[in-house]
């Protein structure tokens, strides 16, 4: 997998973090990343393009799920700044981190405290969590990491049995604490003045997403695809390799076939066996690859990276060179070992038959992987699926004697097509040695005990069109309709007539009193007033307003 910054418009704040983060690859615009077996870009660099994947999109929400793992301390603190960059910018950013360091710790705005499972804290960041727990008598010490300080407060100590109790009891003291407060509050709110101003001064910026045309996303996922079929070295040789081998394989069995009577059935078999083994190959490979790449298919249409659409099409063509060379190089290697009917003419119409089936049996592949969950699941249903038409393929079951519930299948077995144009294009004008006057004398009294007289090359190309066609039609409905679907939040009725916010004192004292504070309407700019109370230094509280 190729990763070229330049093939993509990014909104200028994406394109400055990529810019920032990781300049090396935008002056080198290409760089392989390989995987387990091939050898492509550090563990480091990995993460990173992981993480501004992610960011292409400009998405208005981001989850970062411990974007600082992997990344020495210097790399890390780059990439906060730009996390906060961007929320300062109007998106919503919400990361969870482990072991901040304090130059890390002090760029969030609110911070939630977890302890295996149990909620500690949930309110403003920097000093407001240690005057929190100072309250219990938990003071952080002068120039230590304030991070590091909550890590171990709210972290069991297993170095001895004394210290798990010790630290169990004060971990759930905290925990009943915090709950006990949010019974006793309806809402946390920040306070807007001091420093609460400066932590809630985002920069209103429109963030504009230029959406890019059907044929700039056809062009760079037709050149994404291009790239992951030429460079699947193993399974590319892998496919060559048994190609060659069943074709010399099966040309060494039907080793150059006379005129005689016998060498009728022998050509039936070999088109029959030819016609299958095409079709499983090309089979067995889409349903062993799709379902995987389904996955990251969905994940980056859930994004809104591209279109269904400029995805398939240029999956079919991108597909067409190396799809097609395989069974060329069976065709190629089989046909005169065989000694087929002997014409130029023939050889073509052989190798294009079987080429069509091919590319119909890799359609009905993606079907199967957009159908089922998993590749194991896919595996099995498109075999058993291709056994069937198998079946009804002309060779083992007349048409004309295929009982009428299922004659059906015969029309829409795309074995059964190629199996017959390439009895058309074997049997047509050849002559056959014959001794008794009941013997097949000609290739047309062949076709016809197979009912195959009154057909020709073009119409079983144009069924096996049609299929192929049904194949990716289907596929694209199947993706469509499973494609990732979130679940909308609508905005809460507000009424008036009702107090919109309204605040409790954290403990129950009496004495304490609160204003009732109204929220501001969308198109005010004026700060939201200041929260007054009687007693001395009240604990401010979270703002749950944007989440």
């Amino acid at each position: 997998m190729n990763f070229s910054l330049k093939e993509f418009p990014f909104p200028s704040d994406i394109f400055g973090f990529l810019f920032f983060f990781f300049p090396q690859k935008v002056s080198c615009a290409d760089s392989r990343v390989g995987d387990a077996k091939v050898r492509g870009i550090s563990g480091g660099e990995k993460k990173r393009l992981s993480l501004a994947c992610e960011l292409i999109a400009s998405p208005s929400v981001i989850f970062a799920d411990e974007p600082t793992t992997g990344l020495d301390a210097f790399q890390a603190e780059k990439v906060m700044e730009t996390l906060r960059e961007l929320a300062l910018d109007g998106h919503t950013v919400i990361c969870s981190i482990h072991q901040p360091r304090g130059s890390v710790y002090g760029k969030f705005d609110d911070i939630v405290l977890l302890t295996e499972g149990s909620l500690v804290y949930a309110g403003p960041a920097q000093e407001k969590p240690l005057d929190y727990f100072s309250k219990f008598g938990y003071l952080c010490p002068d120039h230590v990491n304030p991070a590091e300080f909550l890590a171990d407060l709210i972290s069991v100590d297993y170095s001895s049995a004394d210290s798990v109790s010790a630290s169990q009891k004060r971990i759930d003291g905290l925990v009943e604490s915090f709950s006990n407060q949010q019974e006793s509050s309806t809402l946390f709110a920040t306070t807007l003045s001091g420093e609460g101003e400066s932590i809630m001064n985002i920069r209103k910026k429109t963030t504009v997403k230029r959406k890019v045309g059907w044929w700039r996303q056809f062009s760079l996922l037709f050149k994404r695809a291009w790239m992951q079929a030429s460079r699947d070295g193993p399974t590319n040789k892998v496919r060559a390799r048994m190609s060659i081998a069943s074709a010399v394989i099966f040309g060494s069995v039907f080793w150059r076939m006379g005129r005689s009577q016998t060498s009728i059935q022998d050509r039936m078999g070999l088109l029959q066996v030819a016609a299958i083994n095409t079709a499983m190959a090309a089979l067995t490979k889409t349903v062993g690859v799709f379902p995987k790449e389904r996955a990251i298919v969905d994940r980056e249409r859930a994004k809104g990276s591209y279109a269904l659409g400029p995805y398939l099409l240029s999956k079919l063509l991108a597909e067409i060179p190396i799809g097609a060379s395989f069974p060329l190089l069976f065709g190629t290697i089989l046909y005169p070992m065989a000694r087929l009917h002997p014409a130029l003419s023939r050889f073509g119409k052989f190798c294009g038959i079987i080429t069509v089936e091919s590319f119909s049996a890799s359609a009905m592949g993606l079907t199967v992987g957009a159908m089922v969950p998993t590749t194991e699941a896919a595996m099995a249903v498109g075999p058993s699926l291709m056994t069937v038409f198998l079946v009804f393929g002309g060779y083992y079951v007349n048409a004309e004697n295929t009982p009428i519930v299922f004659r059906w299948i015969p029309r829409v077995s795309l074995i059964r097509w190629a199996f017959q144009g390439l009895c058309i294009n074997e049997f047509k004008g050849l002559q056959f040695d014959h001794q008794q006057p009941f013997d097949i004398q000609s290739g047309d009294q062949a076709l016809e005990r197979f009912s195959f007289g009154g057909s020709s090359i073009k119409e079983t190309v144009v069924a096996q069109s049609r299929i192929l066609l049904f194949w990716y039609y289907t596929t694209y409905l199947l993706l469509e309709r499973n494609k990732p679907k979130y679940q909308k939040l609508e905005q809460p009725v507000t009424d008036d007539t009702q107090k919109q916010l309204e605040l409790e004192p954290l403990e129950s004292d009496p004495e304490l009193t609160y204003e009732q504070v109204e929220s501001p309407l969308p198109d005010q700019g004026k700060p939201e007033q200041e929260l007054e109370s009687s007693a001395p230094d009240p604990l401010n509280l979270f703002d749950l307003e944007g989440f």
